[in-house]
């Protein structure tokens, strides 16, 4: 082995890696990258979980039992309401993930060493369902200790009472499956146009930016949708996941992520300069997606900037809008806002794809 010769090879690789700005990015991107996404992302010890008070006693006692509760820090309150039915709507529309109800007779149930408060947890996630399930431990003061021998509190699990974590896991899978597959797809669409030399050809066509970039896309939108089959299937013939909602709201969620997705993957596809380079930056956007958008690590464990930035990726709204028609029987048009979230993010790469998207070879 010559070492001049082996010396001039590392030197051109390097040279080689220099002009390649994405992989430099990357050699140190990705490492900073999961340091920070696992350092904050990664909380079992979940705080701040948004919650609806629903306090029909509304006395003295009632309210300092509330925030006694609301001092712990394991919740923070969202909305107040005079029933618990509307309590329950929150939680079925995704706004709370815990509702704390005080009935009419909380001073009598207190004297009596009765149950006096029930705490109504979102079962569907089941670490906000152990994170809650501190609550029960508390004391509501020295009054109300001295008036039981029985903690006074309930926790009551919707949902997943059962704390089964599949009923957690499946819906969410869907959601992954399509972000890794439907980005990475179109991701090199164009590149792969380019590499092979088929874009010659298409410059030779009258087929304007716009068709080129949505005939792309449209194939996609079916294969998405079978993967949506059949990770549904699956999750309810070997894990008895049932679909409390509207299959029809599934399919329409499930559309959604679909279209966001394949339209980042457009974006980047217009960026990259090679296959490689495509799937490079396909991982940087998958890495965040699955840290914090809700699916391995609970959303109300995250700081708030980590937060703000998973409400930037679909994948986040996405989880919210499937859970909640899947696990909580709610419609699509209860949980309008991700539904918006991901038309405007669908748009907005759409357009700058098309924007970014030249049909010449330089």
């Amino acid at each position: 082995m010559n070492g001049q010769r082996l010396f001039a090879i590392m030197l051109k690789e390097l040279r080689q890696l220099r002009r390649d700005r994405i992989t430099l990015a990357m050699i140190v991107g990705i490492p900073v990258l999961q340091l920070v996404l696992f350092g904050y992302a990664i909380n079992l010890n979940v705080r701040g979980l948004p919650a609806v008070i629903a306090d029909q006693a509304n006395t003295a006692g009632s309210r300092a039992a509330v925030m006694d509760m609301l001092a712990s820090g394991v919740i923070a309150p969202v909305a107040d309401v005079p029933t618990p039915q509307q309590a329950e709507a929150l939680l079925r529309q995704g706004v709370a993930s815990v509702a704390v109800v005080v009935p009419h007779d909380f001073e009598r149930r207190l004297a009596d060493g009765r149950e006096a408060i029930q705490v109504v947890v979102d079962g569907s996630d089941t670490v906000v369902q152990s994170a809650a399930a501190q609550l029960a431990q508390m004391p509501l003061g020295a009054s109300a200790r001295a008036a039981r021998a029985e903690p006074a509190i309930a926790v009551v699990a919707f949902y997943n009472p059962q704390r089964r974590s599949a009923l957690n896991i499946v819906p969410g899978l869907i959601g992954v499956i399509l972000t890794m597959t439907m980005v990475l797809f179109t991701s090199v669409a164009i590149v792969r146009e380019r590499e092979r030399g088929n874009m010659e050809l298409l410059i030779a066509t009258p087929i304007s930016r716009s068709e080129l970039i949505v005939g792309k896309v449209l194939p996609y939108v079916a294969i998405g949708l079978v993967q949506t089959s059949v990770v549904l299937a699956l999750g309810l013939w070997l894990f008895d996941v049932p679909i409390r909602g509207s299959v029809l709201d599934v399919y329409l969620a499930a559309l959604l992520l679909i279209l966001a997705n394949l339209t980042l993957g457009l974006l980047i596809s217009t960026r990259a300069q090679s296959q490689f380079q495509a799937m490079q930056m396909t991982f940087f956007v998958f890495l965040p997606s699955i840290l914090l958008s809700g699916f391995m690590f609970p959303f109300a464990g995250m700081p708030r900037f980590a937060q703000w930035i998973a409400e930037l990726l679909p994948l986040t709204h996405f989880l919210r809008l499937i859970r909640g028609i899947v696990l909580r029987g709610a419609a699509l048009a209860e949980l309008w806002p991700d539904a918006v979230a991901l038309l405007v993010f669908t748009a907005a790469m759409m357009t700058f794809a098309i924007l970014r998207f030249r049909k010449r070879l330089d």
